[in-house]
């Protein structure tokens, strides 16, 4: 039997053209079910204070860099979306004297307009609020030189050689509305997709590359980020991939309640526990990453009941 179409975007695949009862399970979790999702490969975390929730991400970096050396480099992939730990990853380098001169970090993704990246000046830009909220607050003694701070460009090649010869501890990501981490969105439902999305095996093929969005993403950004200004919203991006996913030993999800709704929030983490991959809910396919971590802001997780406002 074809599987439904999209709800959002009838000419994309995504999460509303799964199986009724999937989400109709999904819908009914509550968070302490959620909690007891974990399995071994995929471990559940909440967080009582935003506070609590915000110091834990960026001790993930912390944690990351003190393992870096000369000789063994180290680094972390990290998300814009969410944003909040970064002045605190500055904060925690400068109060604690500790050089990372040695240690790599990796941006998960750039806009993508007129053949190229977007340059720093951009209001959206990502390698900016990298700078602007971390990079350029920690002392010039012990930041990482620029040639091991790695933003994605047009040309790809550099940023995809950077991941060969470091260890990559962690890496970070938020949920988006259309269940991506970086931008790893569902493909169009075109061409040998038409009938059924790519498997999991095919999509875990790709690297970091250009993606159309769908709808639902751009919609997303300009409600987080551009005060619901859709036109200001790119419809492309640069985006690491699921190869250079699966060089991270550790993939780390932070669930603040802000990027993704409750319903979403339950879907992936359900999927991931049971061990069902599908490339229209591309955060599905971390059920096959060696090591996951979902964390949440307990009071983030809302509820699915319906409600008139």
């Amino acid at each position: 039997m074809p599987r439904k179409l999209s709800s959002i975007a009838p000419d994309w695949w995504d999460y509303t053209t799964l199986d009724d009862e999937i989400i109709q399970t999904v819908a009914r979790l509550t968070p302490d079910a959620m909690l007891k999702l974990s399995r071994p490969g995929f471990r559940v975390v909440f967080y009582d204070t935003l506070e609590e929730f915000y110091l834990a991400e960026a001790l993930e970096y912390i944690t990351a860099w003190r393992q870096s050396t000369t000789d063994n480099p180290v680094g972390i992939c990290g998300p814009i979306g969410p944003t909040e730990q970064l002045p605190l990853v500055a904060r925690l380098v400068n109060d604690l004297g500790l050089s990372i001169r040695s240690a790599h970090f990796w941006g998960m993704d750039e806009w993508y307009v007129d053949g190229r990246e977007v340059p720093v000046t951009h209001p959206l830009s990502f390698e900016r609020a990298d700078r602007e909220l971390c990079f350029n607050r920690i002392q010039q003694d012990l930041v990482m030189p620029n040639e091991t701070l790695h933003f994605p460009k047009a040309d790809l090649n550099r940023y995809i050689k950077s991941w060969d010869g470091v260890r990559c501890a962690v890496m970070q990501g938020g949920q988006g509305d259309i269940k991506h981490w970086a931008f790893n969105d569902p493909p169009r439902r075109d061409g040998i997709y038409k009938n059924d999305p790519p498997t999991p095996e095919e999509y875990r093929q790709l690297t970091t590359r250009v993606v159309q969005l769908h709808p639902l993403t751009i919609a997303q950004n300009a409600r987080t980020s551009g005060g619901g200004n859709i036109a200001i919203v790119p419809t492309k991006a640069l985006s690491v991939g699921p190869v250079e996913t699966w060089k991270a030993e550790k993939v780390s999800i932070w669930h603040g309640g802000t990027h993704d709704n409750p319903f979403g929030q339950r879907l992936t983490t359900w999927m991931i526990a049971n061990r069902i991959a599908d490339a229209s809910v591309p955060m599905s396919l971390l059920a096959d990453h060696p090591q996951v971590q979902f964390n949440f802001y307990r009071s983030g997780i809302g509820r699915c009941e319906v409600e008139m406002h």
